[in-house]
């Protein structure tokens, strides 16, 4: 027997994990953590919170990303997991077919009706790299056209639709793809009309800086790119699964049926990476379209029997839950709590999202004296004043958020799609109390601020 014990390691070198970090893997996330004072230690976490040695907790907005969509160690998750575990299934054997991978297929398919199969890989940035494959495979076409400002994903093939040149830079040479404006149906047309585009990539809503694509504009991009014999590709890593209070984001548009849809994130419940890339029968048949090609396009711990079980929970737990009708809830209750602040306070510009996907953007104000202070974060670096509403929601109120992007003045709530009322209101409570203090004659939070100009200042 091996003497591996994983609670006595943890006890005796949890405490050195932001030196570990430092020393073996990406140092500068523990520099730039200490530096905001986000150098937290926690202990254990549930649902939408998590817990510190001290017992004090702390309310995530930011459910890892979007990965937490049932929150932290949902009870039914776990005992799935738990089962698969105890059943010693034969898996990965890669020459049969279990029961497992079919049954997600066909649960996921459910939510999506115009949809025949699935490819089941591991990341979101996987499910995206195959859709742009099987695009280019079954129309016969190299090009893809994605959106300014797009995120959607950093693998090469996935980078090259990535619409920010801070992910892309010292990465050329990129695949020969092309942004056009977030809604600019002309553009697309022009693209299009070249007769070289394989597909359309887009989310839904932009994930940076929290912005949904114009009404009617995914129906008519639809149209257009049919007609010119290229696909709709939809990458709902980020808002699928009930997160902006439909299943998939592109439903709060009627008469849209994307050709290939990208799923990840709040599939895996939290434990299990998984992506899957769901498509019209006729595109897997092409790529899949000879025994010689049956592994054309695989992933060696794709549909793993894990990731199927945590799966399969997830859309049983979100069926039996309501989950996507509570989120819908939930969301307007909270973005239309924010937007009621937009009068109150000259620096909250706008409060904007579906379900619990909400962008909240800071502006230039108008008073002389906080139009000085914006003025000199602005000079600095753009995107510290939203920095700077961040720091004391987790430092004060104990509530986790990100900003919505880099040089972006727009924080990002993505918040477990379980939160209630309750959270509700310590969120807008906390808000509003660092709003008060951002508009009051100086304090803590500007000191912060000055202190981040100096930061800035340096790494130029």
């Amino acid at each position: 027997m091996t003497g591996f014990d994983l609670t006595a390691l943890l006890a005796e070198r949890g405490d050195e994990r932001y030196d570990l970090h430092a020393r073996h893997l990406n140092h500068q996330l523990p520099r730039m953590l200490h530096t905001i004072g986000f150098d937290k230690v926690y202990d254990r976490a549930e649902g939408a919170y998590f817990w510190d040695r001290e017992g004090r907790d702390y309310l995530d907005m930011l459910a890892g990303f979007g990965v937490m969509g049932l929150g932290r160690h949902h009870p039914v998750v776990r005992k799935a997991l738990h089962d698969v575990l105890d059943a010693g299934l034969a898996d990965l054997t890669r020459f049969d077919c279990q029961p497992l991978p079919g049954l997600l297929a066909e649960k996921l398919l459910g939510h999506a009706p115009h949809l025949d199969r699935v490819f089941f890989g591991n990341s979101g940035t996987e499910a995206v790299e195959t859709a742009l494959k099987f695009a280019r495979y079954a129309t016969g076409k190299p090009r893809i056209v994605y959106c300014t400002h797009a995120f959607h994903g950093l693998t090469t093939g996935s980078l090259s639709v990535n619409g920010e040149d801070g992910f892309r830079d010292g990465f050329a040479p990129l695949l020969p793809d092309t942004a056009i404006e977030l809604g600019d149906l002309a553009a697309l047309e022009r693209e299009v009309k070249r007769g070289d585009v394989a597909g359309f990539v887009v989310e839904p809503i932009q994930g940076k800086g929290v912005h949904p694509t114009p009404p009617g504009f995914l129906r008519a991009a639809q149209e257009l790119l049919h007609r010119h014999k290229a696909l709709l590709i939809a990458d709902e890593v980020q808002t699928g699964l009930g997160r902006t209070g439909d299943f998939f984001a592109y439903q709060h548009e009627d008469g849209v049926e994307p050709d290939l849809v990208c799923v990840a994130k709040a599939l895996s419940g939290g434990y299990v990476p998984v992506g899957a890339t769901l498509g019209k029968d006729w595109i897997f048949k092409k790529v899949y379209s000879s025994m010689d090609r049956v592994l054309v396009h695989s992933a060696s711990f794709g549909a793993n029997a894990q990731a199927m079980a945590a799966g399969l929970a997830v859309l049983t737990v979100m069926e039996d839950e309501e989950t996507v009708a509570h989120a819908r809830h939930t969301g307007e209750l909270l973005r239309s709590r924010l937007a009621a602040l937009v009068e109150r306070y000259e620096l909250l510009h706008d409060v904007r999202g579906r379900g619990l996907m909400i962008g909240i953007e800071f502006g230039r104000p108008k008073s002389l004296v906080l139009r000085s202070r914006w003025t000199m974060l602005q000079a600095a670096r753009k995107g510290l004043f939203a920095q700077m509403v961040v720091v004391p929601l987790l430092q004060r109120h104990r509530i986790l958020t990100q900003v919505s992007g880099d040089h972006l003045e727009v924080i990002k709530l993505i918040p477990p799609l379980i939160i209630g009322e309750r959270e509700v209101d310590r969120f807008v409570e906390a808000f509003t109390a660092v709003m008060d203090d951002a508009h009051g004659g100086g304090g803590l939070m500007w000191d912060f601020g000055r202190t981040l100009v100096k930061q800035a200042l340096q790494t130029h």
